[in-house]
């Protein structure tokens, strides 16, 4: 059972996380009922150059074309014919992401089209994001709409001028990561706090405006809710931000997962190396997190819940010490690597998922003592180059 926020769902109306009976006509958080008609170029570009970031695709994506405006999308559902499609920015195995525009207010948006999955997972989506709405470093969900023809809806979200962090961390200083992270557990409280995981923190699902210290926590495709003593799907999180207890097949895991996502992020931006579990599968990933934690440890915390290893690892895991972590410190990742960002660290990558930080635990810890003091913040948000030594 997790430690904290154990009972927040209980306490809850089953309305609240019962998404299965959610009607998605009633989800959207319809701008109104106007209809627009989708133009080639929206007053927004005219008189623009052309140039490769505003330049529309030739075709837009089969699911946000509008089918004419007789068809009316059904009261509940935001109006397609609101957004124009302006490039991809991603894809994923659930989605196609575009930067699109609102044309009747011309603000930025980021437009998530769905790809055909079960209707629960989508209501499931939609559901939390609403539970989530207006909550510290969640990206916020404006709208729902769908194509009356291919019946496929498209989430809405507020647009954020990412930079991608192959290129954005290692421009990073000291008093930048802590930054960050911080910012992370504040959206990651709020949704534990809202009895619900993320199951998929990865660097690619956060978002980072760096001019305006702006941070969104984004993909809750993946995201549940929480009760104690259900077993969850293993087949979650990203391989490289996998928790010890998905690559063991532990199901009743909780919160604490996305305390390890966290964590292996962490290492990654501290030690500069990225991913820092780099495993080639599932079964290697262990493997990987074992050359660096140990494998006592491990076994301690196999037999603490009673899990039985699978038996492609007797061939593969072997026995290994523990690494301390100031063995991964070197010239260039030095100046991140303090005593109290290794203290943090090890308090995230614990194998036994009871054991590791809380968000809230995180938030308190030293390592944040710059961002928590108010002056040093001003000054870090004011662009000045501060001290991470309060």
């Amino acid at each position: 059972m997790a430690r904290v926020y154990a009972d927040v769902n209980q306490n809850m109306p089953r309305s609240y996380w019962d998404y299965d009976s959610v009607n998605i006509s009633e989800c959207s958080p319809s701008f109104g009922e106007s209809r627009v008609r989708v133009a080639r170029a929206s007053p927004y570009y005219q008189g623009k150059k052309k140039t490769a970031s505003t330049r529309l695709p030739r075709q837009i994506p089969k699911q946000l074309r509008s089918s004419g405006a007789d068809q009316c999308i059904r009261a509940g559902w935001g109006v397609l014919e609101n957004y124009e499609v302006v490039r991809k920015i991603g894809r994923g195995k659930y989605s196609e992401v575009f930067e699109g525009i609102n044309i009747v207010n011309y603000q930025k948006c980021v437009i998530k089209v769905l790809k055909p999955v079960k209707k629960k997972k989508i209501k499931r989506e939609i559901k939390i994001l609403q539970n989530l709405s207006g909550g510290p470093n969640i990206v916020a969900l404006l709208d729902v709409v769908r194509d009356s023809q291919s019946k496929t809806p498209s989430l809405i979200f507020e647009y954020v001028n990412n930079t991608d962090f192959r290129s954005l961390y290692p421009k990073f200083n000291d008093i930048d990561v802590r930054y960050y992270i911080y910012e992370l557990l504040k959206g990651l409280d709020y949704c534990h706090s809202k009895g619900i995981m993320h199951r998929d923190v990865k660097p690619h699902n956060v978002m980072i405006d760096h001019e305006n210290r702006k941070l969104r926590l984004i993909d809750w495709g993946l995201a549940e809710f929480y009760h104690p003593g259900t077993e969850y799907n293993v087949r979650v999180a990203s391989r490289y931000f996998k928790g010890p207890e998905l690559l063991v097949d532990f199901q009743e895991y909780d919160y604490s997962l996305d305390m390890w996502s966290l964590g292996a992020m962490f290492a990654s931006m501290i030690f500069r190396k990225e991913p820092f579990f780099h495993g080639n599968s599932n079964s290697d990933q262990l493997v990987k997190i074992a050359k660096v934690l140990g494998t006592d440890d491990l076994f301690d915390y196999l037999d603490k819940y009673e899990i039985e290893l699978d038996a492609q690892y007797d061939d593969i895991l072997g026995r290994f010490q523990k690494k301390p972590w100031h063995s991964f410190v070197n010239p260039e990742n030095q100046r991140f690597v303090s005593n109290e960002a290794i203290d943090f660290l090890d308090k995230l990558l614990r194998y036994d998922h009871q054991e590791r930080l809380t968000a809230k635990e995180a938030m308190a810890h030293p390592y944040f003592a710059p961002i928590r003091d108010e002056a040093t913040l001003k000054q870090y948000l004011n662009g000045a180059t501060v001290s991470s030594e309060t």
